[in-house]
């Protein structure tokens, strides 16, 4: 087969040529009899068929400067006037190129032809105009191309083509050519400046073919490329016309060019956006879209519903449509589906919060399960970005009585309190039409503060929830019912089952305008809600709620919120709370972290505290449990605790136990629970099992030594001797004269240790010191006619003491020989060897002279809490009341308390009965010796 002759328009220097020469001369041109179509003609479709297409020939025919030429052709284009025949439009074919795609496009079909052989010149025209826009539109689809159009001011002949030329296929291929163009975002501002978007907008309307309307559509979707082009392309009427066409039920590539344009436009929705896309019939098709078998047309119409959760006034309408299902729904989805990341539910979450500030659409959220989802979040560690803003929709249910009783069974009372001293979510500034629309006459004013929680502040205003900015108070509630204010007094009321003692503490209590609303307010709105319930004991008199309502009391950066103290007010006054303060031992856990500074998280190291913050956290303490004490006292109260030390579980018994000493002050009382009905010996017991508490040691030293308190208040339990033993004035040693060179009297006698040893004695004297020393040297056994008696098994160290106390020695410093200094263990050392023989050979006053020495290195102002368990260790009776005296000290620091007690159960391993019996007897006061010192941390 013959080679096709080659033509001139196979070479791009000849179409260069030519369109040069119609770019100076006009676009006329004389046409060739065999083609019937001028040189141009050949030329601009030799140039988009062949040369523009093949590979690299867009930068080449940029190279060799076209776009010069083909810029001034349509200079010369746009400046001619068309024919009135050329307006309107179906003039001309649809194109069969997607207009909406960046890439290039083939040219539509051929040209119309005219009602005679000859075209007349407007046709002509309308042909070249196609040609040469279409060639832009496809070299427009590189950067450096768009950069040239743009420095050689290619921008503004578009615009009046678009303006003049009402024919679609004008229309199509110059909207797509501005949407390349608007890629780039110089280029994009200049199409703005030249006033596109009005022609744009004109174009949806008024053309009828698709492809024509995809590449209008495509253009304005890139014109949105900054919020400032998206709040003019809304302001300018743009969302309408587009929702109009998505209402009409296009075909499936103008659905898709339509939600990607609206999802674009609706980025930081507007209210001019919001407005646009519900009056023109949007909402409906976007939520059945929203189901739609393609993935991308799904899920963009999934994200335009999330975005224009961000207005109110939009909401109510958006949940009618059925958008709170749609969202819900797929939010589930995507937070059970493994492949979808925190990014992809962001906006969800976002949209989902937001719909909780109407009722209409909380009521659907509740039902469709809602509420499960968000306390879904609350509990996910990796959404804790988004922890804030859901605790902040929550507040929209706080007078729905029904979903705050599922909230609470789902936990959320220990997720607030646990929000409420932790970090700040980075989330997005949310302006004033995000607030409600539930009352959209009370809208919030035009002043508003940035950020989600102010926001949120606002939208409690417009809710009704406050009457102004500093007034955020639950007393009214969203849907205005005329029901009286829930009790928030600075004082709570006198509850009905006994007298309750409320004292605020010292300072004035901020009125509502002056309440502070941080971060935590919402958290701490749901909290107070919660607590004004009947018996909120079950969700909020819990170790976790607790400690994150002491939390933030005692650190809060600045001062803490009012609510909380009248939050643990209105619980320590309620008598329906005083079994659930002694089973969680809240009790104790308000006296360890208010009265005595000591929290979960500082035991057993201790963390400094500014002296000036104490004094106000233990006033607070002693308030609530002072409150907790007019509860325990009060008939009901008594009942109460009687019931739960007799009759409940084992756990409970010992918690009430433990308990008592804290809030009860009457002695009929604790007495009776305590000592008669075995209260004491209860928690003693307990002290050796595995503990039911984190702190429930340092509970336990603090409620034993309060305990002491009340049995003894006068009496102070007797500590070892705290003088320094080198400032003792020792008595006179009766040994050491038979330790000289010429001993007087002269010895008669001479021990023999193991080492080979020998010590000086007097033999009357010994006999009369000890029953063993009598029988061993005045009876009928051997060593009674020895000079020399060994002593077996007994170092230097441990028989010095024993030589002196024989020879009368009471005082005089040699039972300190064997005891080691503070620190180093007792067992296995020399002092328990001495205290051993001096109970082998029947000398129970050195016992006692040796154990006091031991309780006055080791227990007194060089020993500390880890010398007690060394001490018990020796497993002696009058050591273990020394250490159970001095762990239970009235001026003892009381974490050195603790760590005593600590070491003494330790110590104790299984045995208990030493123990118990020591510490029984100290704080019943059964001995009681001299006063000891006070000691302090």
């Amino acid at each position: 087969m013959a080679a096709a002759k080659p033509t001139p328009t196979d070479s791009l220097s000849f179409c260069l040529a030519q369109l040069t020469a119609a770019a100076g001369e006009g676009l006329g041109g004389v046409k060739d009899t065999a083609t019937n179509e001028t040189p141009l003609a050949r030329a601009l479709l030799a140039l988009r068929t062949r040369h523009v297409k093949a590979a690299g020939g867009i930068e080449r025919f940029r190279a060799r400067g076209g776009l010069l030429p083909l810029l001034a052709l349509l200079r010369r284009a746009s400046a001619a006037d068309p024919a009135p025949s050329l307006a309107g439009p179906g003039s001309a074919p649809s194109s069969v190129e997607f207009a909406a795609s960046d890439g290039p496009a083939p040219l539509s079909g051929p040209a119309p032809s005219a009602s005679s052989s000859t075209p007349s010149p407007p046709v002509r025209l309308r042909k070249t105009l196609d040609l040469a826009l279409s060639i832009l539109a496809n070299c427009c689809t590189e950067r450096a191309c768009r950069d040239e159009v743009r420095r050689l001011g290619g921008i503004l002949p578009l615009v009046t083509i678009l303006q003049c030329v009402k024919t679609d296929s004008i229309q199509n291929r110059t909207a797509r050519a501005l949407g390349n163009l608007a890629m780039e975002p110089k280029s994009c501002e200049d199409i703005h400046s030249a006033g596109a978007v009005p022609l744009l907008i004109e174009s949806l309307t008024a053309c009828q073919d698709s492809h024509c309307l995809q590449s209008v559509v495509r253009a304005l979707r890139n014109l949105a490329d900054s919020p400032q082009h998206r709040l003019a392309l809304a302001q300018q009427g743009a969302v309408r016309p587009l929702a109009e066409l998505l209402a009409a039920a296009p075909d499936p590539a103008l659905t898709l060019a339509l939600v990607r344009a609206l999802l674009e436009l609706s980025r930081g929705c507007s209210r001019a956006c919001a407005e646009q896309l519900s009056l023109g019939g949007g909402l409906g098709p976007l939520v059945s879209l929203a189901s739609h078998p393609k993935k991308a047309v799904r899920e963009a119409a999934i994200l335009i519903l999330a975005n224009l959760c961000a207005q109110g006034l939009v909401r109510p309408a958006l949940g009618n449509a059925g958008g709170v299902e749609v969202l819900l729904g797929e939010l589930q989805r995507r937070r059970g589906s493994s492949g979808a990341g925190p990014a992809s539910q962001q906006p969800l979450v976002r949209a989902v919060c937001l719909l909780c500030r109407e009722a209409i659409n909380r009521a659907r959220l509740r039902d469709a399960g809602g509420l499960e989802l968000l306390m879904g979040l609350l509990q996910d560690p990796r959404a804790s970005a988004w922890h804030p803003r859901v605790v902040a929709a929550l507040v929209g249910f706080l007078y729905d009585t029904g979903a705050l009783g599922r909230l609470q069974a789902l936990g959320l009372v220990p997720l607030l309190a646990g929000q409420l001293c932790g970090e700040a979510g980075d989330e997005e500034e949310e302006g004033k039409e995000a607030a409600s629309w539930d009352f959209p006459e009370e809208q919030t004013p035009e002043r508003v503060e940035a950020g989600s929680f102010r926001s949120l502040r606002s939208w409690l205003i417009s809710e009704g929830y406050a009457a102004g900015p500093g007034d955020i108070s639950p007393d009214r509630s969203p849907e205005r019912c005329p029901r009286p204010p829930p009790p928030e007094p600075a004082q709570p009321a006198t509850p009905a089952r006994g007298s309750a003692l409320v004292r605020t503490p010292r300072g004035r209590c901020p009125s509502a305008t002056e309440e502070p609303w941080g971060r935590e307010g919402p958290a701490l709105l749901l909290l107070s809600r919660f607590s004004q319930a009947p018996d909120p004991s079950a969700a909020l008199v819990t170790g976790p709620a607790l400690c994150g309502l002491l939390a933030y009391v005692t650190g809060a950066p600045g001062p803490p919120s009012p609510r909380a103290l009248r939050i643990l007010a209105r619980l320590t006054c309620n008598p329906a709370c005083l079994e659930a303060f002694v089973r969680s031992y809240g009790a104790a856990l308000l006296r360890a972290w208010l009265v005595l500074g000591v929290a979960p998280d500082d035991w057993p190291t201790l963390r400094a505290r500014p002296l000036s913050l104490h004094s106000q956290h233990r006033e607070l303490g002693e308030m609530l449990l002072q409150n907790l004490t007019v509860q325990a006292e009060s008939p009901f109260g008594v009942g109460a605790l009687t019931h739960l030390l007799l009759s409940g579980s084992p756990e409970d018994r010992v918690a009430c136990a433990l308990t008592l000493p804290f809030i009860c002050r009457k002695p009929s009382l604790w007495r009776r629970l305590l000592l008669d009905q075995g209260g004491l010996r209860l928690l003693l017991s307990a002290l050796t099992r595995p503990a039911p508490h984190p702190l429930f040691l340092f509970f336990a030293a603090d409620s034993l030594s309060c305990l002491q308190g009340l049995v003894s208040p006068t009496v102070i339990p007797a500590l070892p001797p705290a003088i320094p033993l080198d400032l003792d004035l020792p008595s006179p040693c009766l040994y050491e004269p038979l330790l000289g060179p010429a001993p007087i009297p002269a010895p008669d006698l001479h021990f023999l240790l193991d080492s080979g040893l020998r010590l000086p004695a007097q033999r009357a004297a010994s006999a009369a010191a000890s029953p063993f020393f009598r029988a061993l040297l005045s009876g009928g056994f051997a060593e009674a006619q020895m000079d020399l008696v060994p002593l077996r098994g007994l170092s230097p160290s441990a028989a010095w003491p024993i030589l002196h106390h024989l020879h009368g020695c009471r005082g005089c410093g040699a039972a300190l020989g064997p005891i080691p200094p503070p620190g180093q263990p007792l067992l296995g050392s020399e002092a328990e060897e001495a205290l051993e023989a001096a109970g082998r050979f029947l000398l129970p006053g050195l016992e006692e002279e040796l154990e006091e020495a031991v309780g006055r290195i080791h227990l007194g102002p060089q020993g500390g809490p880890e010398s007690v368990g060394e001490v018990f260790r020796l497993g002696r009776p009058r050591l273990a009341a020394h250490c159970a005296r001095w762990t239970l000290g009235p001026g003892q620091c009381p974490r050195k308390r603790a760590l005593g007690l600590v070491g003494l159960v330790e110590a104790a391993g299984e045995e208990a009965g030493p123990l118990t019996e020591a510490l029984l007897a100290v704080v019943t006061g059964v001995e009681v010796g001299s006063k000891g010192p006070s000691l302090d941390c």
